[in-house]
């Protein structure tokens, strides 16, 4: 094997990569534990509160987080059980239900955003200058798209959605 091979910058890219969300992980978890949120709750939450009616299809909502259909079925039932979101039948579509947020679960979020956005500008925005972070928001999107391409179903797109639903 050629030893230079460790060199790549395409390694170094994806080490770096990981070596943020790592840090950016552990630093998110310690400050939402205190609203007593796990990060998979903060983003069920916040995509649910970013998506129009503060809802998506349990379907697009699987997709958005990259979760299992089961998976997401297991976190809106916990999180149904601490009243944080509920369940609501879709009128046009018996086999679908959406995940809606409470007021309690907005309560939730809007007491944990402030300390995450400040953790997020102390420990990644803010470590860049507004050029870097256009050409970094357009380059992870860019990848983002081609390698979760369905990612923002459910949030307005409908072409989105039934790309992602005909891809099941």
């Amino acid at each position: 094997m050629n030893a230079n091979a460790f060199e790549d910058p395409r390694i170094t890219a994806v080490g770096l990569l990981f070596e943020v969300h790592a840090g950016l992980a552990a630093r998110f978890a310690a400050q939402l534990e205190e609203h007593g949120l796990s990060p998979v709750e903060f983003e069920v939450l916040t995509r649910l509160t970013r998506s129009p009616a503060n809802q998506l299809r349990m379907t697009d909502l699987a997709a958005q987080t990259s979760l299992s259909t089961s998976g997401v079925t297991r976190v809106v039932d916990r999180m149904e059980r601490d009243g944080l979101i509920t369940r609501r039948a879709c009128p046009s579509d018996r086999r679908s239900s959406y995940a809606v947020v409470t007021p309690a679960g907005l309560r939730r979020l809007d007491e944990s955003l402030p300390g995450h956005l400040q953790l997020i500008e102390d420990w990644f925005t803010g470590q860049l200058d507004p050029a870097a972070l256009d050409a970094l928001l357009s380059g992870l999107r860019r990848v983002r798209d081609a390698v979760h391409p369905c990612a923002t179903a459910g949030s307005g797109n409908d072409e989105t959605s039934t790309e992602c639903d005909e891809g099941r």
